[in-house]
């Protein structure tokens, strides 16, 4: 088991004193991805929406095309769900991990 103190790190049951920079303590924490929201993974421009506020989805269904670096990327719906807001327009640009759709599972 694997702890992280100010100063030292525990590996394995021993102690290793450690020197751990400002950056590496106030770096950002990690947040699992939630699956009802649909971001970015890409910085680019919206071309198509293909749902709307309210409208049922199933599993493989398209939800918009992401067009980056002049390749356009249909995002598709990983489950059954609802559309609870959709956030972006076509001709939209949109940065890395910026917020698309939510949805309702």
């Amino acid at each position: 088991m694997n702890e992280l103190n100010q100063n030292s790190i525990i590996i394995d049951d021993t102690e290793y004193q450690t020197r751990l920079t400002k950056k590496f303590l106030s770096r950002k924490k990690y947040v699992p991805k939630s699956k009802s929201q649909i971001v970015a993974f890409i910085p680019g421009t919206i071309r198509a929406v293909t749902v709307k506020n309210g409208q049922r989805i199933k599993k493989g269904d398209s939800l918009l095309i992401l067009e980056a670096m002049k390749m356009k990327n249909e995002i598709k719906a990983e489950f059954d769900a609802t559309v609870k807001n959709v956030l972006v327009k076509e001709n939209q640009l949109v940065a890395k991990n910026e917020l698309l759709i939510e949805l309702t599972l």
